[in-house]
Parts: C-alpha cells; sequence; structure tokens
C-alpha cells in the first residue's frame, strides 16, 4: 500500500510517520528542500512512541521518499493526505493538481481544521473523491481522525477511508454534517476563548488554566467524555437529575464564549510571557518527549481496561495478530516440530528502568505473556477457562543473559519440555534478532477452579499439548533448563 502526504509539516508529518510504521511506503511532497531534515525529528519520536502502544508488534516499515515532483508522488498511489496551508486558494490548487494525475479510486483527504468539504470540492475535476481526514497532534499517537464528507462524496470512498484508518490505528469519528471547525475544534475553540478572558482578566494564569485541566476534568475527559462524565455526576438518577439541577446554570453569566477578547500586542505578550515562566526551562523537543510518554502511559492504561482510546488500539493490536503465528492455533500448524513463536512485540517505554534497560519484572511479564499465549495455542484460553479449568504456574526460573532496552523488537520462542496429564513444563526463550536475551523455565499445574486443586484438562487440551510435546520432544534439551540460582556452569 502506498500513501502520498502532501505538505510535510507537523502534522503531514505526523500522517507519514503513522502511515510509515503501519507498514505503508510513503511519499512526501514538499518545495521546502529541508524537508527531509525537518520531518527527521517528528520520524524519531513516532519510532520510539508509536511500537509501545502495542502488545504485538507493528509490521515492517515502509519506506519513505521525498519529492519537488507532485505527478510522481500521487500517480498509483492508495490515499493521498493534504496538510498544506490553511488557505482555501491554495488548497484549490494542490488538489486540482493531484487529481489530474491520481487514480480515480484513491482517497483524497484534507487535514484540514476549518474548511467544509464541499468549500475543498468547489471547481474539482472529481469531487466525489474528496473529504475531510481531520486528525489530532501527535497524529501518529492520537486515534481520533473526524471524517467528514460533503452529499456529493461517493459514500463508498468514505467506508473505503474509514476502513483503512482503522487498519492504521486510527479511530475514524463520521461528522453527519458539514459544519465550520467540525466537532472536536468547536469545543478546543470554546476552551481556548474562555482561558483568553481568564488571563486577560487577571482570574488566572497559563500555568494555573493548564493545572486545572490536567489536575481535573481533563483526566476525566480522557477515559469518559463530556456527556458520560456528567452522567455519572447526576448519581443512580442519571443524565436527568443532572440537568434537573445544573440545567438552570446555563442561564447565568459565566462565560463570554461568544465575546472574544481583543487581541492586542498586550494580551499576546502576557500570555507568551506566562507560558515562557510556565515551561521555559524545558526545550520543545523535550516537553514533546514528555507528552508522548505520557500519551503512551495514559493510552496503555485504557488499553488494560479497553475503555476509549485503549479498546481502539486492542482491535487495532487483533487486526495486527490475525492471519499471523500470533493469532493461530495448533491445529492450523502443519508442523510444530520447531519452539512456537509466542510473543512478538516492541519494548515499551515504561517497561524500562532509570538505566533505560528492561526491568526484573518486564521480564516475568514477557514470559508470562508466552505462557498465555501457548496455552491459547493448544486451546486453554478465555472461554475454556470460563469452564472451569486452567494451568496455574507452580515454579519459575529466569536468566538474564543480555540488556534489552526501549524500542527493541523482542520474540519468545516455547518448547514443551514436556506435557502429559496435568504438568506442563515450558521453555522460554527471548530473543532480538539473533542475540539471546533472556530465558524462562516454568511449570504449571492444571486445576479446577471450582475445587482449586490439580485436575485433568479437557480432551482436546490434552490432544493439542500432547501433539507439541512428542514433537518437541526430538529437540534438544536447551542450555540452561534445570538450572538453579547461583548454578556454576
Amino acid at each position: 500500500m502506498k500513501a502520498a502526504i502532501i505538505g510535510g509539516g507537523v502534522i503531514g508529518g505526523g500522517w507519514a510517520a503513522r502511515f510509515l510504521l503501519n507498514g505503508w511506503d510513503v511519499r512526501v511532497f514538499d518545495l521546502d528542500p529541508d524537508a527531509e531534515t525537518k520531518l527527521a525529528p517528528v520520524l524519531a519520536q513516532a519510532r520510539r512512541a508509536l511500537p509501545s502502544m502495542t502488545d504485538v508488534a507493528l509490521p515492517d516499515e515502509g519506506r519513505i521518499s521525498f519529492h519537488s515532483d507532485l505527478a510522481e508522488v500521487v500517480g498509483d498511489v492508495d490515499w493521498i493526505q493534504e496538510s498544506v496551508p490553511e488557505r482555501l486558494d491554495i488548497k484549490h490548487k494542490v488538489l486540482a493538481e493531484v487529481q489530474a494525475t491520481c487514480p480515480a479510486g484513491a482517497v483524497i483527504g484534507s487535514s484540514t481544521s476549518g474548511f467544509k468539504p464541499s468549500e475543498l470540492q468547489e471547481g474539482a475535476a472529481r469531487p466525489e473523491q474528496i473529504l475531510v481526514c481531520h486528525p489530532f497532534n501527535p497524529v501518529y499517537l492520537m486515534p481520533l481522525v473526524e471524517v467528514v464528507p460533503s452529499p456529493a462524496t461517493d459514500p463508498a470512498l468514505v467506508e473505503k477511508a474509514e476502513s483503512i484508518l482503522r487498519s492504521l490505528g486510527h479511530y475514524p469519528l463520521r461528522v453527519r454534517k458539514e459544519i465550520d471547525a467540525h466537532i472536536a475544534d468547536r469545543f478546543l475553540e470554546a476552551v481556548w476563548r474562555e482561558a483568553l478572558w481568564l488571563v486577560k482578566d487577571g482570574v488566572a494564569t497559563t500555568e494555573e488554566i493548564d493545572e486545572a485541566i490536567r489536575m481535573g476534568f481533563g483526566i476525566r475527559w480522557a477515559q469518559m467524555g463530556l456527556f458520560d462524565t456528567y452522567r455519572t455526576a447526576g448519581g443512580e438518577a442519571g443524565m436527568r437529575h443532572f440537568m434537573a439541577q445544573f440545567g438552570p446554570a446555563l442561564q447565568w453569566p459565566w462565560t463570554k464564549l461568544m465575546d472574544v477578547p481583543e487581541f492586542t500586542d498586550e494580551l499576546v505578550d502576557l500570555i507568551a510571557g506566562q507560558s515562557d515562566a510556565q515551561s521555559g526551562h524545558m526545550s520543545i523537543a523535550e516537553m514533546l518527549r514528555a507528552r508522548d510518554d505520557n500519551l503512551v502511559g495514559m493510552m496503555r492504561a485504557l488499553k488494560a481496561n479497553d475503555w476509549g482510546a485503549g479498546a481502539v488500539m486492542n482491535a487495532h493490536e487483533a487486526s495486527l495478530r490475525a492471519g499471523t503465528v500470533l493469532g493461530a492455533h495448533v491445529e492450523d500448524f502443519e508442523d510444530v516440530s520447531a519452539p512456537l513463536l509466542t510473543v512478538r512485540r516492541a519494548v515499551p517505554l515504561d517497561w524500562t528502568d532509570y538505566n533505560g534497560h528492561m526491568n526484573e519484572a518486564r521480564y516475568l511479564q514477557a514470559f508470562g505473556d508466552a505462557t498465555d499465549r501457548f496455552m491459547e495455542m493448544i486451546g486453554c484460553d478465555a472461554d475454556y477457562i470460563a469452564t472451569g479449568g486452567s494451568y496455574f504456574t507452580a515454579e519459575t526460573h529466569i536468566r538474564h543473559v543480555d540488556e534489552v532496552r526501549a524500542g527493541a523488537v523482542i520474540e519468545v520462542r516455547t518448547q514443551v519440555l514436556a506435557g502429559a496429564g496435568k504438568k506442563l513444563h515450558l521453555w522460554h526463550e527471548m530473543v532480538e534478532g539473533d542475540r539471546v536475551l533472556a530465558t524462562g523455565e516454568h511449570f504449571l499445574l492444571h486445576v479446577s477452579l471450582e475445587t482449586r486443586r490439580p485436575s485433568e484438562p479437557a480432551e482436546a487440551v490434552l490432544v493439542a499439548l500432547a501433539r507439541v510435546a512428542q514433537a518437541h520432544g526430538a529437540l534438544p534439551v536447551p542450555e540452561g533448563a534445570g538450572r538453579s540460582v547461583g548454578q556454576r556452569p
């Protein structure tokens, strides 16, 4: 799959990174001769952060190239993302040049935050091919993309666009009607206007306003949004009670949302000065790194609860597993004679310690994930566990062989040392390329969840396990198997 990115600024660069790290070949059109140099930090940030979001490795990175000839960029691509300056005359000119060369079936998405798709389509050769796909910064991490068609946009193309966005890990939000600034930016504009008044009138500083957001409702909004937050505020009676209680406040003169402060040099100096005092001790690069680290951590927490943006990540991860070894069961393999791939993932940012190395607890988690995956492969999955049986780990031994750093793509391959009846003896080997990083040896017993005592697995599980155990019985015993702590070679 190929994507053309028209405009290599912050937003265009974010789009390029999202496509590239999801395995697409990317061509960037930008007349700036330094476009590649300017885009390099964005790609570096994305390569560091995006792989940390998922518990399965992203596809192999695509190829990226930079061009000053628009025709050679869009000639045979599947997706074209326009991210040029917010001037309608410039967008019309670029879109006309794009449509003169690009395939008629390619998606043409615009990153515009303000223009309606019908405005973009004015005078277009194929207006049905153009729609708004408005992302949020950083595009390579934030899931939301507002998808805004006009009545002239081809419905089939809208469906195609949304399907592609989901495959990239985005959440496409279909906007029902064309409206200036779409949905999300209208909220941001309202908050921005009110914030300008609060600073101008001396009620709060820029830092105090930011603290009010990030220490309070910003955290709630990140996982629950606006209406669900207010629904819970109404107690068991829900939204009706909340609106009855607080609805009259809408008549109070609390806000100045439709009244904009005069944009004077004095106001700009006041805002800029407070902003410098608030975070001027950090470079922009340091702030962006902290932003990405915080976003990864928050969204991984949501992912653990399959909630909000985390649910989008889980769906993306499931699509990455589908059709691969990491989504298969034993019966899907013709040959199980080699150790089985049970984990392939990047080491996320929050798995590392102060040295930048993967911390000890995460070795156990990686090997625990490998054990869980092997259990799924032999049929001891969530549905089986719900019937009352599972394997419990009785003993574990981990050897730390080499350093593992954040971002490393690790694989774990699993060998059955013994598997019969209630007993399961596994050997895991963690590698990065050809380099062995660690080994884990685990002994498990099958247990009845009702009696909490050892029990025989179901027949289907026994058969699948026996097949792998018999095949792996021909393998040599791994070096280090059966060792005790401190045992000399």
